[in-house]
């Protein structure tokens, strides 16, 4: 075990005096071997990380946009000429394919992107002349300390979701990363360092519920923005709101995409297999079940199984492979249990992803199931009404696009849906109707791009606001109307320099 990680606090990784109280493993999901340990924060370390931010906000929520904006634009360009770097330790924790961590990189450069453009977002209104005298304005400004808690299967591109404009809005952050993949959330500290962002500005601490409990309840943290399941993100959403804190908690999915009869076939097909077996399934916004309306389904399940055949799975470090291993032993088996049950409750099994050959000599004891696939998949299932976040692919038949409509409607999820059609009408008829926070019309992952907002709806989201866009200046600063009245003008000096902004 060669690597140790441990928690950056006012500017700096924390010295470990020691070894911690607690402490997790990292593993490599390829070889499943451990690569090293994780530190898991005590209190006081957490106490100690918000105070840090409670520090660095006075000084930060002051600074000006000129310069907030020169800090942003730095992070961007070392995240940029690093981003192979940052994959490769996204791929060595989490076990995704090299490729696919560029491209979760990617995204998220978008939104520091976006944030750079925070002069732009956070102008206000200006009324002159109210009244008689009076003019009226209002501006935003930022709340405080804020607190993210991300998950695994994205560990740069969903911190990256909130904290580039939390930070551009004037905020200070403390990051609880998921244990599983924590070295991602480290590395993007260093770099916030180099930017020359001040110490304190961001904080990560690392750990269990015991980390999440001292962030929910600490008083000097005003927002708490998570991505998870859809338990843990109600915990979250009312344990948060409880003590008074603006939340906002992303919750789970079972994403369905709709291919009906007048569809291209082919370009479904390929769809299902990107949408549901890149990153191994372990994507919030993979589809996990497709809706086929008849007559269409014998022919389309033959496609996409002879898709299925072509994957090569292996370490996500090798440049060939289509697709890693799962994240954890743990989570690998209960992935596999859902076939057995399956199977048990009348799905039919077309393609049994433990079957499936994997590459690499290191990689008999890795976290490994294949991409796999059900039919005559059914509501009541477990393989239908469980988020199961694995590369399982369930395909259910109906007659009608009223039937499938139906059948996305009454899901207990909302996160985000497909529809594939060459008709018009049906689409802008789908768009309209599905209740659904997130709609592709013939784009099996329509996450939306920065400047729009990411969020579902029903049990996939808890608050009011979703990640990033317009949405997420909004979470990330408080309004304030200002009206005035000013009896003399002022006069200033003369100064016949460029003005400049410092």
């Amino acid at each position: 075990m060669s690597k140790h990680i441990t928690h950056w606090i006012a500017g700096e990784a924390v010295p470990t005096a020691g070894a911690a109280p607690r402490r997790g493993d990292i593993y490599d999901p390829a070889t499943g071997k451990v690569s090293g340990q994780v530190d898991f924060a005590t209190i006081s370390e957490i106490d100690a990380a918000v105070s840090a931010a409670v520090t660095a906000f006075a000084d930060w929520r002051n600074a000006s946009l000129a310069k907030r904006t020169q800090v942003l634009f730095k992070f961007r360009e070392l995240l940029n000429s690093r981003k192979d770097e940052l994959a490769s330790i996204i791929v060595s924790e989490h076990g995704k394919v090299h490729s696919d961590a560029l491209g979760e990189i990617a995204r998220g450069l978008e939104v520091v992107e976006y944030a750079c453009g925070i002069p732009q977002l956070l102008k206000g209104g200006f009324t002159e002349q109210a009244s008689t005298g009076i003019d009226v304005y209002s501006i935003r400004q930022p709340l405080g300390p804020v607190a993210i808690i991300s998950p695994f299967n994205f560990p740069a591109m969903v911190p990256m979701w909130f904290f580039p404009i939390a930070i551009a809005a004037g905020n200070t952050v403390v990051l609880k990363p998921s244990e599983k993949d924590p070295s991602a959330a480290n590395f993007l500290a260093e770099l916030w360092a180099e930017a020359g962002l001040p110490a304190g500005v961001f904080n990560v601490v690392h750990g269990d519920k015991v980390a999440v409990d001292r962030l929910l309840e600490h008083p000097d943290v005003k927002s708490v923005s998570f991505v998870g399941s859809t338990p843990i993100a109600r915990y979250v959403y009312e344990t948060g709101t409880r003590y008074g804190k603006r939340v906002q908690a992303l919750g789970g999915a079972k994403n369905h995409m709709l291919v009906l009869p007048d569809s291209d076939l082919d370009l479904a097909a390929d769809a299902a297999i990107n949408a549901g077996f890149g990153a191994a399934g372990e994507r919030c916004m993979a589809i996990s079940v497709l809706v086929a309306v008849e007559p269409i389904a014998d022919e389309l399940i033959e496609k996409i199984k002879q898709r299925m055949a072509t994957l090569k799975v292996g370490p996500g470090c090798n440049g060939d492979s289509d697709m890693g291993p799962l994240v954890t032993g743990v989570h690998r088996d209960k992935v596999v249990s859902y076939l057995d049950s399956g199977l048990a409750d009348g799905a039919e099994l077309v393609v049994d992803g433990r079957k499936h050959p994997i590459a690499g000599e290191d990689s008999v004891d890795g976290f490994w199931l294949g991409p796999t696939l059900f039919d005559n998949v059914k509501p009541g299932m477990s393989v239908y009404n469980d988020e199961i976040f694995g590369p399982v692919l369930s395909v259910v038949r109906v007659n009608s696009y009223d039937e499938g409509l139906a059948l996305i409607n009454a899901n207990p999820y909302g996160n985000g849906t497909a529809i594939f059609t060459n008709d018009g009408g049906a689409a802008r008829r789908f768009q309209n109707e599905v209740e659904v926070g997130m709609v592709g019309i013939n784009v099996p992952i329509p996450v939306p791009v920065a400047y729009y907002s990411f969020g579902g709806w029903k049990a996939s989201l808890f608050g009011d606001t979703h990640a990033y866009g317009a949405d997420g200046v909004q979470f990330f600063t408080r309004g304030k109307a200002v009206t005035q009245r000013w009896l003399d003008p002022s006069h200033g000096g003369i100064n016949l320099g460029f003005p400049t902004n410092s």
